[in-house]
């Protein structure tokens, strides 16, 4: 009897000793060798970009990547600095600096990628030649996108700026001539796609215009795009040398993505690192 109850219990402390060194192994396994990541965007074309472009690339390296959707600007560099998120692509340069700053948050862009640009939308006109005097366009009311609206402009001849000021931060007061005496109508960004066809130009950003179904290549003028505002890929500036930046960075300069972004992203304007 006695002789039974030993080998039963030997067999119950081997089972607890398995058990115990599968779970260990298990944990260890999760911890050091974890590829699940979660990937941040608006919903619309970055989101398209980050499943078609960059996840089977990622997916190749071995992780298992989860996009999490945004509605607004605001929330997802929250969530990046907090650690719910790995990365994320929705903004340009200039939005993410001053963003950080701003909220004091310490976070890193990676790479730029190909980026809608803003268009000058016209159902009245077929080119800016043709714009009367007087024309209303409605633009932006924010600084950074509002800045592009009025370099458009301004490439083609139709305003002035007071010499030296920042075209980044070029605001309506800052014009010293307008050539068609325009008539400057500042809105919302979320809101221009709907002024197309009631206003008789109409400045959008390019993710507002792709969400609303509108063709980039309709546009009578689409923004020469500086560099700046080219979104980018944005992480956690502590993870910005990480193993997973560079495989971020290796996805987007490849072969591969420049193939996707040719077949699926017409129109999106290359950033001069993929022109070299």
């Amino acid at each position: 009897m006695k002789k039974t109850l030993w080998v039963q219990s030997a067999i119950s402390l081997g089972v607890i000793f398995a058990l115990g060194a599968c779970g260990s192994g298990s944990e260890s396994g999760n911890a050091g060798d974890s590829k699940e990541i979660r990937f941040g965007a608006t919903a619309g074309p970055y989101s398209d970009m980050i499943t078609k472009a960059i996840i089977p690339g990622l997916e190749e390296k071995g992780y298992t990547v989860t996009v999490n959707e945004y509605q607004d600007y605001i929330i997802p560099n929250r969530e990046l600095a907090e650690g719910k998120d790995d990365a994320n692509l929705f903004q340009h340069q200039v939005y993410l600096d001053d963003f950080a700053e701003n909220n004091d948050l310490e976070l890193s862009s990676l790479i730029s990628v190909p980026t809608a640009p803003m268009g000058i939308y016209s159902e009245v006109y077929g080119s800016l030649d043709e714009i009367e005097d007087g024309a209303e366009i409605a633009i932006p009311n924010d600084p950074t996108n509002g800045a592009r609206a009025f370099l458009m402009l301004e490439e083609e001849g139709l305003i002035s700026f007071e010499d030296g000021i920042d075209p980044l931060t070029v605001s309506v007061k800052d014009i010293t001539e307008n050539e068609k005496n325009l008539q400057f109508v500042e809105l919302e960004a979320a809101q221009l796609p709907r002024e197309v066809g009631e206003k008789p130009l109409t400045a959008v950003p390019g993710n507002f215009a792709l969400s609303a179904g509108l063709d980039l290549n309709s546009a009578i003028k689409l923004e020469n795009m500086p560099d700046q505002y080219r979104n980018v890929v944005a992480v956690r500036s502590e993870d910005a040398d990480g193993e997973l930046a560079n495989d971020i960075k290796e996805v987007v300069e490849s072969a591969e993505f420049e193939e996707v972004i040719d077949k699926e992203f017409a129109g999106f304007g290359k950033p001069s690192w993929m022109e070299e």
